[in-house]
């Protein structure tokens, strides 16, 4: 049997992380599709089934080249999302020591010490300045 496996996936793409992701978010519509009624739960069965069936086109498919760069882009998003959580988390824990500005040119965050008054900001990437109460 391990030897008739392997050599059915000889030359085939096999799983990655976006597999797993698929196979995670057909569980969870899965899941979801228990606990709601009528229409909705119908839709949700379809997204796990369509979902799963992406999957494996995916695992089985021997295109390697497009799946590498699909499962790339998968990689750039989470990695954006999980920047974004990570800056949002460190401003949370960071709250009560400083205060969190955006610069109205290019949009950059700066963060100031809480209590100072009106201050000057100085943009740390376009050189911008503008007057805040910290």
């Amino acid at each position: 049997m391990r030897n008739w496996l392997a050599r059915t996936m000889a030359g085939r793409y096999g799983a990655d992380n976006l597999n797993k992701f698929l196979c995670g978010a057909a569980l969870a519509a899965l899941v979801i599709s228990m606990f709601v009624k009528g229409i909705a739960a119908a839709v949700f069965w379809l997204l796990a089934v369509a979902s799963l069936i992406w999957s494996y086109v995916r695992m089985f498919s021997r295109r390697i080249d497009a799946r590498q760069k699909e499962n790339l882009r998968y990689m750039h998003y989470k990695y954006e999302a999980a920047s974004r959580l990570r800056a949002v988390r460190q401003r949370w824990s960071q709250r009560r020591e400083y205060r969190f500005f955006k610069c109205p040119r290019c949009g950059i965050t700066a963060r100031v010490p809480r209590g100072k008054g009106k201050i000057r900001i100085t943009c740390p990437r376009c050189g911008h300045e503008f007057e805040k109460r910290s």
